[in-house]
């Protein structure tokens, strides 16, 4: 049995389509949920689906404690959905090419410190962009600079506000993400 543990900030409509994704899958498991935010309301879908939970600090993500709890369940990817938190060194080089997240632009523009979410999408559209989408990568010690294992792409030209063009991203995301996390899992991509 393959174990995904899934680490996020916040609404958890990603981590919610990865679960259902899987849901029925004999061979991988969504083993867990990670937050760092006792109120996001990825903790309320994961219980939804009888996904174990793990609320942590940020002391505990950087002293070794969210490591040692990983090291338990032994996951074979870490998938990043929506954490906002840098992730630590210390699982990247325990994890090393297991740990990914999704960017919601096509990088390497719009990335790095600070680019998340809305952010992005009104730096998208403050520069007149024709397109947009999703970028899934490896995570490193860098912000939004490991190496990229699909983009998929969506046209914007017919949008005029930030929220339009998340609307577009998150369907890319929903779409693409679980997909991809199986190719990566099943097929060694």
């Amino acid at each position: 049995m393959n174990k995904i543990v899934i680490f996020a900030s916040g609404s958890g409509s990603n981590a919610e389509k990865i679960i259902l994704h899987f849901k029925n899958n004999s061979s991988v498991n969504v083993a867990g949920i990670f937050s760092n935010n006792l109120r996001a309301k990825v903790l309320e879908r994961a219980a939804a689906h009888d996904v174990p939970t793990f609320v942590f600090n940020k002391e505990e993500l950087n002293t070794g404690e969210v490591l040692r709890q990983l090291n338990e369940i032994q996951p074979d990817l870490i998938v990043l959905a929506g954490f906002l938190l840098k992730f630590p060194e210390d699982i990247i080089h325990a994890y090393p090419n297991m740990v990914i997240n999704i960017h919601p632009a096509l990088l390497p523009k719009y990335g790095g410190k600070g680019m998340y979410g809305m952010h992005v999408h009104q730096a998208v559209l403050d520069n007149n962009e024709k397109e947009t989408g999703i970028t899934i990568h490896y995570v490193n010690e860098h912000y939004d600079e490991g190496a990229i294992i699909a983009q998929h792409f969506v046209n914007i030209e017919n949008c005029t506000s930030a929220e339009e063009i998340a609307q577009k991203v998150h369907e890319l995301e929903h779409v693409y993400f679980p997909i991809t996390i199986e190719k990566l899992i099943t097929h060694n991509l």
